[in-house]
């Protein structure tokens, strides 16, 4: 019974987490349009980790980390979210929306190849033809999509590092999770992103606590920030943790195509930016793709 909790609180968790993910990108776009990408981001992880704070100070939340590998948990919130945002973003500024949506596309796939040597973990071959299904839903919404962008060897590169930073992410997240808690994962990726990204952003403003501070006049801008660090960044990273505390990567990563069929529906929904029956036929076959991959799973594993 316990295991079949488990494993039912860890597909919602993965459900709810990408599904902020999805909605992400509307405040990220909305966000951007005040301020520059290390001071956004610089906002989302402070804001993020003075909660996680907030937490341990009402005893919400512990920290037990004496006698543990911190140098695991360093090295796992070193891939995401900042080596993997770092990438993400030149890849995205240097190349076209198909590319980098094919290459981001492609980490589920890559995640459950890599899991076979590093974690032992062997998909069945329903697993990954779904998991194939799924990543042709999330290819075939890229083709649908605008080819704005050049493509050039600064943004292969930045994408190749954004595919293998969230590989390592996931393998390390996994292997580390019988020793650390989702929380303390969580911090750790918290207070480095907090640390890098501002740094970079007082980089970027010269030393001015005046341009740092300036986006947070704006109403919809500070909005935008407190979903992207509430919901996305301490509840999607904490979910994601958890998620991989209870299911094997093949079923994990696979949730992370979910992200872009939220997010087609919500530009659809709350932007009303088209939406055609090939991109209804890309999103079913997105979830019926994750569904799959539950579903043909080994029998030694508490699925659906």
């Amino acid at each position: 019974m316990k295991d079949d909790k488990s494993n039912y609180f860890a597909l919602a968790a993965a459900v709810a987490g990408h599904t902020f993910w999805g909605f992400s990108f509307l405040a990220s776009r909305t966000a951007l349009d005040t301020a520059h990408m290390f001071v956004l981001l610089s906002h989302r992880f402070v804001l993020a980790f003075l909660v996680m704070n907030l937490l341990l100070l009402v005893g919400a939340a512990r920290l037990q980390l004496a006698g543990k590998r911190l140098r695991l948990l360093f090295a796992l919130g070193m891939m995401e979210p900042v080596v993997y945002f770092f990438g993400e973003q030149v890849g995205i500024l240097h190349s076209n929306t198909i590319f980098s949506g094919v290459m981001i596309a492609m980490i589920p796939i890559v995640c459950t190849l890599a899991a076979v040597p590093v974690l032992g973990e062997r998909p069945t071959g329903g697993q990954l033809l779904f998991s194939l299904l799924s990543v042709g839903g999330v290819i075939g919404i890229g083709l649908m999509s605008r080819s704005s962008g050049a493509l050039d060897a600064l943004g292969i590169a930045g994408l190749c590092v954004a595919v293998l930073s969230a590989v390592a992410y996931t393998l390390l997240g996994r292997g580390i999770s019988a020793e650390f808690t989702p929380f303390e994962r969580t911090y750790m990726m918290m207070a480095l992103g907090a640390a890098v990204f501002t740094a970079f952003a007082a980089v970027y403003c010269r030393g001015s606590a005046e341009a740092y501070l300036q986006p947070l006049a704006v109403r919809s801008y500070v909005l935008s920030v407190l979903f992207l660090a509430l919901c996305c960044s301490v509840g999607s990273y904490f979910l994601s943790s958890y998620t991989l505390t209870y299911m094997t990567v093949a079923r994990e990563t696979v949730f992370s195509n979910l992200t872009t069929a939220v997010s087609v529906l919500a530009g659809a929904l709350l932007l009303h930016e088209p939406f055609t029956p090939v991109g209804l036929v890309c999103c079913m076959m997105i979830l019926l793709g994750i569904w799959g991959v539950q579903r043909a799973a080994p029998r030694d594993e508490t699925t659906l």
